[in-house]
C-alpha cells in the first residue's frame, strides 16, 4: 500500500502504518448508490465506529437532507443529524486479529486496521470551509493518502463489466497505479474541491469513478459497488470480502433482464448500447492487436511468384 500511495521511492523502506482514508458521499457522486454502499460494506468489515464528526450547519440544507429524530439506549428521544463522520477501528483489549470474522486483510493475512472512512451528505454550501476542515481533519489524524470515491449515470449496458476509471493530480501515483491525469472540464462536486484543496496541502490523492447504466437509475446498483471494491482491493493490495454482494449483483443483472425482456424498446436500446461497448472494447481495435497484427504482416515470406 505505502509502495502505491504514500508517495515513496522505489527500494525505500515502507513504513509500518499506512493511514488511508476513503471518503464517499451522498447526492450528485453517488449514482446508484454505488459508492455509499462500498464505504457501508467496508465499515462492516472493519467493524469501524465514529472518531469525529463535522457538524451538518452551515453546510447542509435541512430540507432536502432533513434531520432525524430517534429513541435512544435510555429511551431519550434524541436528534440525529446529517453530519459528516469520520470512521475508524478502534482497538480494544481482547480483540483478537486471528479470528474467522470476515476483515479486511492484508495479503499476509493480518487485518488492515489503518484504514479510516468518510461518510457524509453533498454539502449544499460553503464548500470550501467544508474542505478546510477534511484537511485539517487528515493532519488531525496523520491519515497519509486519500482515496475519493464517486459514480456517475453514463450510457453503459448493464450487461458488461462496469467501467471504473482511475485519476491523480500527483505524477508518481499516476505512474505507479495506472491512473490518468483528470482532463474534465465541467460541472464538479465536492469530490472535485476536495481533490483540489488536499493536493494544496501535499496529500497523495487518487479519484476512482463507476459508471452505472442511467436507464435503471432509481435502484442501486451492487454491481457497480463490486466493481468499486475490486479495484480499492488492488489498489490498498488487501483482500476484501464481498458478503452477499455477489449474489446481490447477480440478482439486479437477472432482474433487469427480466424486465427488459418485456419491453422491446428497452431491449433494443440495450442491445445498441452492448454492440458499442464490444465494438470499442472488442481486440481488433486495440494499439496492442494492431502492432501484433503488423508483426504477422512483416513476418510473412513471400513465395517464389510474389518475388517474380
Amino acid at each position: 500500500m505505502a509502495a502505491i500511495l504514500g508517495g515513496m521511492t522505489e527500494g525505500s523502506p515502507q513504513p509500518a502504518a499506512e493511514r488511508v482514508l476513503i471518503a464517499a458521499f451522498e447526492g450528485w457522486s453517488d449514482a446508484g448508490s454505488a459508492t455509499t454502499t462500498a464505504l457501508q460494506h467496508l465499515g462492516e468489515l472493519l467493524g469501524a465506529e465514529p472518531i469525529h464528526a463535522i457538524g451538518a450547519d452551515g453546510f447542509v440544507d435541512f430540507q432536502v437532507h432533513r434531520p432525524k429524530i430517534s429513541f435512544d439506549e435510555s429511551g431519550e428521544r434524541v436528534i440525529d443529524w446529517p453530519e459528516t463522520r469520520l470512521y475508524g477501528t478502534v482497538h480494544r483489549p481482547g480483540r483478537e486479529d486471528n479470528d474467522d470474522a470476515d476483515r479486511v486483510r492484508r495479503l499476509d493475512g493480518s487485518v488492515f486496521h489503518d484504514l479510516f472512512l468518510l461518510a457524509g451528505v453533498e454539502p449544499a454550501r460553503d464548500w470550501l470551509a467544508f474542505a478546510d476542515e477534511i484537511v485539517d481533519l487528515i493532519d488531525i489524524w496523520q491519515i497519509d493518502s486519500v482515496i475519493l470515491l464517486g459514480s456517475l449515470f453514463s450510457d453503459s449496458p448493464h450487461s458488461r463489466p462496469i467501467i471504473t476509471s482511475l485519476t491523480s493530480p500527483n505524477a508518481e501515483l499516476r505512474a505507479r497505479t495506472g491512473a490518468e491525469r483528470s482532463d474534465y472540464e465541467g460541472p464538479i462536486g465536492i469530490t472535485s474541491v476536495l481533490d483540489l484543496s488536499l493536493t494544496r496541502a501535499g496529500v497523495p490523492t487518487m479519484s476512482l469513478w463507476a459508471q452505472i447504466p442511467h436507464y435503471v437509475h432509481s435502484a442501486p446498483s451492487p454491481k457497480a459497488t463490486l466493481a468499486i471494491l475490486d479495484k480499492l482491493e488492488e489498489l490498498l493490495d488487501v483482500v476484501i470480502p464481498r458478503g452477499e454482494l455477489l449474489t446481490e449483483a447477480n440478482d439486479w443483472e437477472a432482474n433487469i433482464d427480466r424486465i427488459a425482456a418485456g419491453d422491446e424498446d428497452m431491449s433494443r436500446y440495450i442491445r445498441s448500447l452492448e454492440e458499442a461497448r464490444d465494438a470499442a472494447s472488442a481486440p481488433e481495435t486495440t494499439g496492442e492487436a494492431i502492432a501484433h497484427e503488423f508483426e504477422k504482416f512483416l513476418s510473412i515470406e513471400p513465395d517464389d511468384d510474389e518475388l517474380a
